[in-house]
């Protein structure tokens, strides 16, 4: 692959590295501000699913920026507001200032979530698109271990403002991204589509190493420069599959595993320190899965993929689900292994890739907007309600549930998931794929 698309796919593929930091990080700090400010189970669930809310915000209107100022300078921006959530969120006195930094936060994990995946897939060749794809949900779990590791590390360093160290740590890497981007062209589609620069997009594909007059030519036949309602009932086939893939995703409970691991670990009776070092190994088993799933996407496919997560997910949350009612002893480490696995290899390497790809170019950033919108809706929801339930249901309850809607996933990928893998963003925009 040419030298030049792997230094750009890797640059921006690092907004999902502050991505995954922000997203695990708290799973550190949490019990800790629960204690320091007293807070209700219900202000505590809102105060973390507060980065949630804005995520929500952020993947809504990613596209916008995206779309009219270019995907390289949101991109910088992205990095920038990153860098003052860390830092606001690390000095923060009380629970309220604290979580208007962490909507900050949320803000740009929503648009990044978009814009990142939507550059990578406009700059990549077909038969190599899911690997630079699953390069950025790489760095989110690569954020995701560091985050946990030093989490641990950072056990009662500062004493009781260990968490402050924390969250502040997310800054760094931050503005290294930001600086970075400055030295990754914008994408050339966008340049041809939304600034018809032709001279600057033919440049671009040349460094890419990509036969320039071939793909401009590809993009013109299959798209006229033109707004196009989202909404307009053209779309209704990937909107329904975006929809789905990221409901799924969130219905099987991986951000309760990830923003809560050490309760989780902790509600199955492990003491703090183990459940933190456990947490760890969360973020070494997903980093070791997605390594599989970006060795397999572009080889076995797309639904391949999902069909092997979604037995792991099944099997998993079954054990978990009997482990917490007390029909299985002990366990319960290898079992959330065995599920951040399976989403590793499975929705974690999919649905970044998937959403990106399946909409046409004059849609594609406000579609995959609309796929992380529904994404972080429902991980709000989970983060938001899981410490009640825990607290109210048990366990047994809540895995058990997100076992059954992993039934219903593999029904998702049987009888409606179309598989992409190797086709080209033109011929896919033309609908004949997704029916």
């Amino acid at each position: 692959m040419n030298p030049n698309l792997i230094l750009w796919s890797i640059t921006v593929a690092l907004g999902g590295l502050l991505f995954g930091m922000d997203v695990a990080n708290i799973s550190g700090a949490e019990q800790r501000i629960q204690q320091l400010w007293q807070l209700s189970d219900w202000l505590h669930g809102t105060a973390i699913a507060t980065a949630l809310y804005g995520t929500i915000l952020g993947a809504g209107t990613g596209g916008i920026p995206a779309n009219r100022f270019g995907r390289k300078k949101t991109l910088i921006a992205i990095g920038i507001l990153f860098f003052v959530s860390a830092i606001g969120s690390a000095v923060a006195q009380d629970v309220y200032v604290f979580m208007v930094f962490r909507f900050i936060g949320g803000l740009c994990i929503g648009a990044s979530s978009v814009v990142a995946p939507v550059y990578i897939s406009e700059i990549a060749p077909p038969e190599h698109r899911g690997k630079m794809g699953i390069a950025f949900q790489l760095n989110v779990v690569v954020g995701i271990l560091l985050a946990y590791l030093f989490n641990y590390l950072l056990q009662g360093v500062g004493g009781d403002n260990d968490w402050r160290y924390m969250l502040g740590l997310i800054a760094v890497p931050s503005l290294l991204f930001s600086v970075m981007m400055l030295f990754t062209p914008e994408s050339p589609r966008w340049l041809l589509l939304y600034r018809n620069e032709e001279g600057e997009a033919r440049r671009i594909f040349q460094r890419s190493g990509a036969d320039p007059d071939t793909l401009i030519r590809e993009i013109r036949n299959a798209t006229e420069v033109r707004k196009e309602s989202l909404f307009s009932g053209k779309f209704s086939r990937p909107l329904l599959l975006a929809f789905l893939i990221a409901f799924f995703n969130q219905l099987s409970g991986i951000n309760a595993i990830i923003y809560f691991a050490p309760r989780v670990f902790g509600m199955a009776g492990m003491e703090k320190s183990a459940a933190f070092l456990s947490s760890a190994g969360i973020g070494l088993v997903n980093f070791a899965f997605t390594v599989i799933g970006w060795f397999l996407i572009d080889r076995s496919g797309r639904r391949t993929l999902m069909y092997i997560g979604s037995a792991g997910y099944i099997i998993s949350l079954t054990c978990m689900t009997l482990a917490f009612a007390g029909y299985i002893s002990g366990g319960i480490v290898w079992f959330v292994f065995l599920f951040i696995g399976a989403h590793a290899v499975g929705q974690g390497s999919v649905i970044w890739v998937f959403l990106s790809e399946i909409f046409p170019n004059s849609v594609r950033a406000s579609g995959t907007s609309f796929g992380a919108l529904t994404h972080w809706t429902f991980a709000a929801i989970i983060s938001q309600t899981f410490p009640f339930f825990a607290n109210q249901l048990g366990g047994a309850a809540i895995f058990g549930f997100f076992a059954f809607m992993m039934v219903l996933q593999s029904l998702f990928v049987w009888r409606l998931m179309p598989e992409t893998k190797g086709i080209a963003l033109e011929q896919m925009g033309s609908g004949r794929i997704l029916h």
